[in-house]
């Protein structure tokens, strides 16, 4: 495990539990009074043992391995949660020695911790100079070339491809741009970029396939765009063994090509979307189209990743392992999965893959309406169908796909549901008449459906499904107009409903262009808003029409985000759908591993502090 670190990280972290608990469990302006008990186990066993061992270490010449980076991060981890449960604790048992006293019943809510508040406070311009020249310094260093020129630019175009998002109506906070984009190589160069960061104070804000559309990558306090899109290598493949070892900037579908062209019929399910890379795909805790029968990167799609921490060191979450399962320990890596960026920068990553299926069908079928639609996959998913994809388009969406004439065919402009099957041969060809027998029951004519297992054939008819966001694109490129493209995710019972008020909401908030996509198995859409950017009161009324759509789905049982993230887009929902005891925790562990707020601040923690 060529990992770097630190003898002296865990010291640090455990000596920083302190603050972390007066922010996480207290005010951050004074220290709370900590029961005797309390103090015994926080104020020396924990510092002084970490401290005694950093200094053995250091004594005896040592060099802590990766491994011991991820043994220290789980500590500091384990000590902030500790902490959290002992104050807790103490705090209900000395108000349940008060009321006792008193003879009044006690109660478990007797206690409160107050919100953890993240830190916003950078360096200065000129600390970021300094540090600008220090990134230059390195680079030339170790270029074979001795020159910083092809990895670190303050080039205009270069901050503007990284300070607006793909939307392009979500730009940086103020219209600030990242002060300078650095394109790394390797582990060895993130680590480097963390300590000249935590020197001065520079946000780092990781960035890729830049195919976000929550603005995560833009840099509300400008900093260092992290460019890891050069770091996009295999770096080993084991097919016996169904897993592949990559560097976060390659993309999904390089690593299928990749796959494929060694002869093997193994392949990455999460597909995202074009573009998308490893490192953000972790980040954002993707799925797509695929998630219906191969889950989301939630699942055991990552087995090991290696991550560069805020202060530069090295973890890795399995320690480098590549077995299918393991119960050694909590799984750190569930963390950084879905942690936008905010809690360490993902540099390589161990995938598991799928073997492709022998046999496999694509079937599109039209419906009276989206609630007939929904019911017909209920029925399909019910039954066990082995279906790979299910896919909602409504009306509007099929409108605007015959009106692009991307697909070199044309469709019925009706709700409809594409469908994608794998297995074996005798598996899709049941599966064929149970789609066929449930589209019908539910309003769909016979003779409209269309089903094919020839596979240029049903790459035809699939055709339509994946020029679903390029045909509305395409069709409203008049001045000033942009498309906001947005996703919520309910349980599929309550799919018709969300779709049905969104509609009307739609058309009687002038905005009757909106066309929808959906992960219909399992109750994720998209809607595609065109609207006027240059029209504040048009743009004023999309952006409420989203807040809807997104509360809407809360209220459903459902979340502001089945996909995409949180990023700067959607923070301000997260408090309507998680408690905040839970946002508290997220804060509590982000300032245990970035107690300066260094890894792509203002986005994923509500905290208006970040607000300028």
């Amino acid at each position: 495990m060529a990992a770097q670190s630190t003898s002296n990280t865990f010291a640090a972290l455990a000596r920083r539990i302190s603050s972390v608990e007066g922010r996480a469990f207290g005010s951050s302006r004074r220290s709370l009074p900590r029961p005797a008990h309390y103090q015994r186990f926080f104020g020396t066993s924990v510092c002084r043992s970490a401290e005694s061992a950093a200094a053995e270490r250091q004594s005896a010449g040592s060099h802590p391995t990766g491994d011991n980076g991820l043994r220290n991060a789980l500590l500091a981890l384990a000590a902030v949660s500790v902490g959290a449960n002992l104050y807790m604790w103490s705090s209900r048992a000395d108000s349940s020695s008060r009321d006792n006293a008193g003879g009044k019943a006690s109660s478990s809510s007797d206690y409160s911790y107050n919100d953890p508040q993240l830190s916003f406070h950078y360096g200065s311009k000129q600390d970021f100079e300094k540090a600008i020249a220090e990134l230059k310094a390195y680079f030339s260093k170790s270029s074979a070339n001795g020159s910083w020129e092809d990895h670190v630019s303050t080039e205009e175009d270069d901050l503007e491809r990284r300070g607006l998002d793909e939307n392009g109506h979500r730009s940086s906070a103020e219209g600030t741009m990242p002060s300078v984009v650095v394109f790394a190589r390797d582990t060895p160069d993130v680590q480097a970029v963390m300590r000249i960061s935590n020197k001065y104070k520079m946000p780092v804000i990781p960035f890729s396939g830049g195919t976000s559309l929550e603005g995560h990558f833009v840099a509300p306090f400008a900093g260092i765009s992290l460019d890891m899109s050069r770091m996009d290598q295999v770096l080993a493949f084991h097919p016996e063994d169904g897993d592949i070892v990559v560097q976060s900037g390659l993309g999904w579908e390089a690593i299928n090509k990749y796959c494929s062209d060694q002869g093997t019929s193994l392949f990455f399910p999460l597909d995202p979307g074009p573009g998308a890379t490893i490192g953000g795909m972790i980040s954002c805790g993707c799925s797509g189209t695929n998630a219906v029968r191969y889950g989301t990167a939630r699942g055991e799609h990552f087995l090991d990743m290696k991550v560069v921490l805020a202060n530069g060191e090295v973890i890795q979450t399995r320690g480098g392992g590549r077995a299918r399962k393991s119960s050694a320990g909590f799984d750190i890596g569930k963390i950084i999965v879905g942690a936008e960026g905010t809690l360490g920068i993902v540099t390589e990553a161990t995938l598991r893959l799928a073997p492709k299926q022998p046999a496999s069908a694509v079937a599109v079928a039209s419906f009276p309406n989206v609630e007939m639609a929904s019911k017909t996959v209920n029925e399909i998913l019910l039954k066990g169908v082995p279906v790979q994809c299910i896919e909602l388009l409504d009306d509007v969406m099929m409108q605007n796909i015959n009106q692009s004439n991307m697909c070199g065919r044309t469709y019925e402009e009706k709700d409809s549901l594409f469908f994608k099957l794998s297995g074996g041969e005798a598996a899709v060809a049941e599966a064929k008449q149970s789609i066929i027998d449930a589209a019908v029951k539910f309003g769909s004519q016979r003779s409209s459906i269309e089903f094919e297992t020839d596979e240029a054939r049903a790459a035809k008819i699939w055709e339509g499904r994946k020029a679903a966001l390029w045909a509305v694109i395409a069709n409203n490129q008049g001045e000033g107009m942009k498309v906001w493209t947005t996703d919520v995710c309910v349980p599929i019972s309550s799919l018709p409903r969300l779709v049905r008020e969104s509609q009307a909401d739609f058309r009687a908030s002038g905005l009757p262009g909106t066309a929808i996509v959906g992960h219909a198995g399992d109750g994720n859409f998209h809607a595609l808003i065109p609207f006027n950017a240059s029209d504040p009161e048009e743009a004023a009324r999309t952006e409420k029409v989203v807040a809807r759509l997104c509360e809407r789905a809360q209220s459903l049982n459902g979340t502001c985000t089945g996909e995409h993230g949180v990023g700067l887009g959607k923070v301000e929902f997260l408090p309507n759908e998680l408690p905040d005891s839970t946002i508290r925790t997220m804060k509590a562990i982000k300032l245990a591993l970035d107690p300066h707020n260094l890894l792509n601040p203002g986005k994923l923690y509500p905290d208006s502090s970040a607000k300028k």
